[in-house]
C-alpha cells in the first residue's frame, strides 16, 4: 500500500485543481472522477481545493487483493474509489465469503456504517485490482469546522442522498437472492443488468467465482446451470461477458 496526502494546487490557467504526491507524480487524472463523485454534487470546481484540505483527505493505492477495511476496524472512514475496483466482502464463521458489493471509480463505500454509528465494522474492503483509493474520516464530513465552510451543508445533504440510493440497490440485491434455484438468481442478476446496461449485450464485473460468491451460489453449480442456460438458448457467454437471447 502506497501512502500520501494529495498536494492541491491549480494548473496554470488557475482552472483545474491538480494533485500531486508526495514524490511528485502528476495526479491530475484524477480530477474527473472526483468531480463526477455524488458526495460532491452542488459543490464548484473552484471550491474542490479548500473542500479536500478541510476535509484532510488521503489518496491511498492498493494493489490487487490488498485490504483497504478489515472486518473489525472502527467504522469511521469513507472510501471513494478514484481508480480500479473495490469489493466489499463478509465471510461467514467458516470463512465462506459472500461479495456484498463490487464498488467502481466515482462510487463510494463505508459510507453505510460510519453514518449508522456502528463501532466496528462488520464487512471488509478488498482491492480487486491496482487502485487509487480517497479516504475521508466521516466525521469531517458532518461536523462544521471553524472556518465555517459553506460546503459542509452541501456535503451531508448529498451523503444522505447516497446512503438512501444505497438502500436501494442492496434491495435489488435481496431480490437475486430470494430466488429458490441458482438458475433463476443467475437469470434475475443477468436481466437486471441488461435492463441497468440497456443492452442484451451484458458485462459483469465479476470472474466466476467472485460472481458466485455475490450470488451465495456454488461455483460448479453456477457454472453447470451457465452450460444448461447456453445450450437451451437462452444466453451465450464468453468470460464475464453476456448476450441474452430474445424470448421464444
Amino acid at each position: 500500500m502506497f501512502d500520501f496526502v494529495p498536494k492541491l494546487y491549480y494548473n496554470k490557467n488557475g482552472k483545474y485543481v491538480v494533485f500531486t504526491t508526495k514524490v511528485g507524480d502528476d495526479m491530475d487524472e484524477f480530477l474527473n472522477v472526483i468531480k463526477s463523485v455524488p458526495l460532491f454534487y452542488g459543490i464548484e470546481e473552484s471550491d474542490l481545493s479548500s473542500l479536500l484540505a478541510c476535509l484532510s483527505a488521503k489518496i491511498k493505492q492498493y494493489r490487487p487483493g490488498e485490504f483497504i477495511f478489515s472486518e473489525g476496524d472502527k467504522a469511521e472512514l469513507v472510501g471513494v474509489v478514484l481508480s480500479g475496483n473495490v469489493q466489499v466482502v463478509k465471510n461467514d464463521f467458516y470463512g465462506i465469503r459472500t461479495i456484498v458489493a463490487s464498488i467502481h471509480p466515482g462510487q463510494l463505500f463505508g459510507e453505510a456504517f460510519a453514518c449508522a454509528d456502528v463501532k466496528t465494522l462488520p464487512i471488509s474492503a478488498v482491492s480487486a485490482e491496482l487502485t487509487h483509493v480517497m479516504l475521508i474520516n466521516y466525521r469531517k464530513i458532518i461536523t462544521t469546522c471553524s472556518n465555517t465552510c459553506l460546503f459542509h451543508n452541501q456535503l451531508i445533504f448529498n451523503m444522505l442522498k447516497i446512503v438512501a440510493n444505497k438502500n436501494i440497490v442492496l434491495s435489488q440485491k435481496i431480490e437475486f437472492l430470494s430466488k429458490r434455484t441458482t438458475k433463476e438468481k443467475l437469470m434475475t442478476y443477468l436481466l437486471f443488468e441488461a435492463k441497468k446496461q440497456g443492452s442484451s449485450f451484458v458485462t459483469i464485473p465479476f470472474n466466476r467465482q467472485e460472481m458466485a460468491d455475490y450470488l451465495c451460489v456454488d461455483r460448479s453449480a453456477m457454472s453447470n446451470e451457465l452450460s444448461k442456460l447456453s445450450r437451451e438458448g437462452k444466453i451465450e457467454f464468453h468470460k464475464n461477458m453476456f448476450k441474452l437471447k430474445d424470448r421464444n
